[in-house]
């Protein structure tokens, strides 16, 4: 009776060695353990100074690698029919690069946030609304600063951190953020693009 090898490949995985095995792009199952060894051994891709860090690969070329060891050997496919494998090199710089462009992006985030909400309040004119409210409740014109500034300025941010739900250790629930959706679809459309 032949061995049937399960095979389940995730979109996108990194890898940090330039000769890639099947076991390092994805999971490899065979109730045979020798066998599995032998088809997690194989060499998918030997990837090359000059080549692309990004290589498209089908569930079919794997098949063929493992009807080349061994023409007996049933393949099941559990997961992705196509899928990226990126190359990624390791290095003690690359933690620091990322840091660096992670501060960068934080740091245009919030300026851009900030001028959002600043063009927001003067196009809608919100401390006239403010002054115009203050003075149909109470009967007087607002101070320069009154009840409406102080906690609008202080349910603004509380609002974003709420909304958001990533600032603390404390979760209203188990969701995702709405920032993770967005980088989720982010990275789903550019490995379907890819792909």
């Amino acid at each position: 009776m032949a061995d049937t090898i399960y095979l389940k490949f995730e979109k996108n995985v990194e890898v940090h060695s330039r000769e890639v095995n099947l076991g390092q792009a994805g999971q490899i199952y065979c109730a045979n353990p020798s066998v599995q060894a032998k088809c997690r051994a194989l060499k998918l891709v030997n990837i090359h100074e000059n080549e692309n860090h990004r290589q498209v690969f089908s569930v079919l070329r794997v098949t063929q690698l493992i009807h080349e060891m061994d023409s007996q050997l049933t393949v099941s496919n559990l997961g992705e029919t196509d899928f990226i494998v990126d190359y990624q090199p390791e290095g003690s710089n690359r933690r620091a690069w990322a840091w660096t462009k992670t501060l960068a992006v934080c740091v245009i985030v919030f300026v851009g946030a900030a001028f959002a909400i600043m063009t927001f309040n003067n196009d809608g004119d919100v401390p006239k609304i403010f002054t115009d409210l203050y003075t149909q409740v109470m009967g007087r014109k607002p101070g320069q600063v009154n009840v409406l500034n102080v906690s609008y300025s202080l349910g603004l941010p509380l609002g974003i951190i709420i909304f958001f739900n990533h600032f603390s250790k404390i979760a209203f629930s188990s969701d995702p953020t709405p920032l993770e959706v967005q980088m989720r679809t982010y990275e789903d459309d550019v490995d379907t693009t890819l792909i």
